[in-house]
């Protein structure tokens, strides 16, 4: 299994939203790297879904339920598209403040490629996070 963060703007796609709507396809994404990220991801793989902008934080987990397909947002066959679910909610969200006084997240590629909005996580760093949120 591979772990995965994705980005999203609370106001135009929120968590609250994505459990109300049960699923979503995660399209519109126009860089190459992260769209290669969305490519190499696999049924089953975790995603932790991330609030940019306001709230940066990590508020759930999802899960990729289907493998990549021509984003359906344009006719440019560069650009794919994943569908997701909503697996769980953190306990506690974590801020990216918290992620970064972690030293064992320093290497997080939310750090260090901040502009990507699609991320491999490292199996480790998946499981700091989780740790993170259990802690009050």
């Amino acid at each position: 299994m591979n772990y995965w963060l994705v980005k999203s703007e609370p106001y135009k796609y929120s968590w609250v939203q994505f459990v109300i709507d049960k699923k979503t396809v995660w399209d519109g994404v126009r860089n190459y790297a992260a769209r290669n990220n969305m490519r190499a991801m696999k049924k089953g793989d975790l995603v932790l879904f991330y609030h940019s902008n306001e709230g940066l934080e990590i508020v759930g987990i999802a899960k990729v339920i289907k493998e990549a397909f021509q984003d359906p947002t344009t006719e440019d066959t560069a650009w794919s598209a994943v569908e997701l679910a909503p697996f769980k909610a953190l306990k506690r969200p974590v801020s990216l403040a918290e992620i970064k006084a972690d030293k064992k997240l320093a290497d997080m590629q939310i750090i260090k490629l901040s502009r990507l909005s699609v991320t491999a996580v490292k199996p480790y760093e998946f499981d700091r996070i989780l740790e993170l949120s259990e802690i009050k």
